[in-house]
């Protein structure tokens, strides 16, 4: 490896990457970020992560890359766009309380598979070059800043969101790295240029985002309906309004996102036309049609009683009529007491409008 051209690699990557699908490549070192380290701590020991235990298991792993891949000098970060440039079409969802909203990242293929996939051939195509090396792929599968990461890279900042903004692509993008132990060039981190603009924490829904750059995952939609296996607190049904799997509320309000260029992959198209369903015609699937329709799909996340009890709530938050009120009567005897809580929620805000 000494007779490498490590420069000369570096853009062969970038090259690569692009040719594999990925919008952007940059180059971080393994050390350093003590600072995120550091706003990591006191969101955890603020309790700010709920239920996500496993935010706090893994240590200093998650802030000591060399920890958790022993022998890695460098982080390489790519970015695969995934908006489909209809934020208006996301705003017209919203506004219309009998219709489902998923949040745009999960409307197509699970971005894990994809991305994990042309992350492989990118690190075969190293490989081809350099002969065998020391590496290992993560997309959001492990204990890993994948975002400070990225803003080191060159990829772009961390908004107050706590979103990744690119000044070109806005923040509508997964992103995936290689940890690697070849000593290439790194990039010049990203500014920050969010200035005094606050829409994406005026907008939050409930009030998650309780500072720049710090979100309270407890009242975070996309934690609520995704992550939370509980009940969903009550004061906070209302607020989610038709939301079902996630949000985008902060991402769609952003000036960044306004003139992004958009990239159309593929993969990330939306399927079994999530995004124009209708929640009663979704609370109607059966546990096997929510497992055969989910397949390869980041909703499975959620389990079907995470399903159901998060259309429960939307339905108790859309227009009155005896359309809904019947389908959520249909589910009233379901075997989950989650389920059924959040319908007897549900059927009650309805009697609250009839």
């Amino acid at each position: 490896m000494a007779q490498i051209d490590y420069h000369r690699l570096a853009d062969e990557i970038r090259t690569w990457a692009q040719e594999l699908g990925f919008q952007q490549v940059g180059i971080a070192d393994a050390q350093g970020r003590g600072e995120d380290a550091a706003h990591l701590e006191a969101w955890l020991a603020a309790g700010q992560h709920g239920e996500m235990d496993y935010m706090a298991r893994h240590g200093s792993k998650r802030t000591q890359v060399a920890e958790l891949v022993p022998g890695t000098r460098r982080v390489i970060s790519v970015r695969m766009d995934y908006g489909s440039a209809d934020d208006e079409g996301a705003w017209r969802t919203l506004a219309d309380g009998e219709r489902a909203y998923v949040a745009r990242y999960a409307l197509g293929r699970d971005y894990h598979k994809v991305m994990r996939a042309r992350l492989q051939k990118l690190a075969d195509r190293i490989a081809e070059r350099v002969g065998p090396f020391g590496y290992r792929a993560f997309v959001d599968s492990a204990p890993v800043l994948e975002r400070a990461i990225a803003r080191d890279a060159g990829l772009g900042w961390i908004g107050k969101h706590s979103c990744l903004i690119n000044r070109s692509a806005g923040s509508w993008f997964f992103l995936g790295e290689l940890f690697t132990d070849l000593p290439l060039p790194v990039d010049a981190p990203a500014t920050a240029h969010c200035g005094t603009c606050m829409r994406c924490i005026d907008i939050c829904p409930t009030g998650a985002i309780v500072a720049p750059g710090q979100v309270d995952a407890r009242r975070c939609i996309s934690y609520l309906t995704i992550e939370l296996r509980g009940a969903i607190p009550e004061e906070l049904r209302a607020p989610i309004g038709n939301r079902i799997f996630g949000c985008d509320d902060c991402q769609l309000v952003c000036p960044w996102n306004k003139f992004a260029r958009r990239h159309d992959e593929p993969d990330f198209r939306a399927r079994n036309d999530l995004d124009h369903a209708r929640l009663v015609d979704l609370f109607a699937w059966t546990e096997a049609e929510f497992e055969r329709r989910t397949e390869g799909s980041a909703i499975r996340r959620t389990g079907y009683e995470g399903w159901l009890r998060n259309i429960a709530v939307a339905l108790g938050n859309a227009p009155h009529s005896e359309e809904i009120v019947a389908a959520l009567r249909a589910r009233a005897d379901h075997p989950s007491e989650i389920v059924r809580e959040h319908v007897q929620w549900a059927l009650t805000q309805h009697e609250a409008r009839a």
